[in-house]
């Protein structure tokens, strides 16, 4: 890649980041070896996801949270999602009972897995159990 190429993918990831919030990790290697192709995907997504239609941005945000849980995606992928969805106003109940969709149709397995990231990224609190009486 010749140094004006790679000045315009820097400054196309820097946008990047920007109007989504997050990139990851495929888009930056991407951008420094196959810069059309990125461009081509991300343009895609900017049409059904980022631009302003009819769903607001924080509902997109939900259905890929949702979504990527029950395509059982990269944690980290999951947690870009709620990290944005949580800075456009989302609850952490609400992203929660998003997730609680995928246990009908997807399974436990597949909800775990998006609960999880969930969990790590709002600290979640827990119960633990309490002590059984003894002999009991």
């Amino acid at each position: 890649m010749t140094e004006p190429d790679r000045a315009e993918a820097q400054r196309y990831l820097d946008g990047m980041v920007a109007r989504r919030g997050y990139v990851l990790d495929y888009h930056r290697v991407m951008a420094a070896n196959d810069f059309p192709v990125l461009k081509a995907a991300d343009e895609l997504v900017d049409a059904a996801y980022l631009s302003q239609r009819r769903l607001a941005r924080a509902t997109k945000e939900l259905l890929f949270i949702l979504s990527l849980t029950v395509l059982r995606s990269d944690k980290a992928h999951i947690q870009s999602h709620i990290r944005v969805a949580l800075t456009l106003g989302v609850t952490p109940e609400e992203i929660l009972e998003a997730l609680e969709i995928a246990l009908p149709e997807a399974g436990v397995v597949a909800f775990q897995h998006g609960f999880d990231a969930w969990r790590e990224v709002v600290n979640a609190p827990a119960l633990d159990p309490s002590e059984s009486p003894a002999g009991g």
